[in-house]
């Protein structure tokens, strides 16, 4: 039986591309360059690569913070001053939430079954913000942002100082909840629970990285859930 459920925030939870085309529209504004469809869509596929070599160590937090503003303006062949980019882009996603479809309320209904934590790899200052924005820290028992826990998803070193935080903690009765399969489904199998994949798109699983359970949308993991 479940017990502690480990709930990923962006693209779980709450809908990251919509907050992150938002952010990035104002801040670009802001340094005088247009927000075309083009140019946010260039830079989500940078900073993705950015989180992936952070996640595989290549990149460091701070690293991360600016390099993807710094290869977004070199391929825009545009002079920028991207501390001061970055800063304004962190301030201004911190600011609002959108929710995915029926995450607010699934939420909502887990934390009177379960133990809920969250769990993120996202930069402290932006989750907080954005969890103070829509409520959610009344449904979750404990947040655990890598920033904060000295290790980052996928890496055994993140979960063992979340785990060390709860009494009697059972990893027989925890399951890791997310969108991304080399940081969430990947997390929870180096630390050895059970591992549940939101694939809203049905994309295609790597072999590499095999979740042991799979649903289109946190709606459907209550019911799952139930019939472990």
């Amino acid at each position: 039986m479940i017990e502690y459920l480990f709930l990923d925030l962006d693209d779980t939870i709450l809908d990251f591309a919509q907050a992150e085309r938002v952010a990035l529209a104002k801040t670009l504004t802001a340094f005088g360059v247009e927000p075309t469809a083009e140019r946010i869509d260039r830079y989500s596929r940078i900073n993705k690569d950015c989180w992936k070599r952070m996640e595989q160590g290549e990149l460091t937090r701070d690293q991360l913070r600016t390099v993807r503003f710094a290869e977004f303006f070199a391929e825009l062949d545009m002079e920028a001053d991207v501390e001061a980019v970055a800063k304004a882009y962190v301030d201004n996603l911190a600011v609002g939430h959108f929710f995915l479809p029926g995450a607010e309320e699934a939420v909502e209904r887990l934390s009177k079954k379960y133990r809920l934590f969250l769990a993120s790899n996202g930069m402290a200052s932006v989750q907080k913000g954005r969890m103070t924005s829509a409520n959610l820290y009344r449904f979750f028992e404990r947040s655990f942002i890598s920033e904060e826990m000295g290790a980052a998803k996928p890496a055994k070193a993140y979960f063992d100082a979340a785990f060390a935080t709860i009494p009697g903690f059972d990893p027989a009765k925890a399951i890791m909840v997310g969108d991304s399969l080399t940081s969430d489904i990947q997390g929870g199998i180096n630390a050895g629970i059970r591992t549940c994949w939101v694939n809203p798109g049905r994309k295609t699983r790597r072999a590499d990285v095999v979740p042991h359970h799979e649903i289109a949308s946190l709606g459907e993991l209550e019911a799952l859930l139930e019939t472990l």
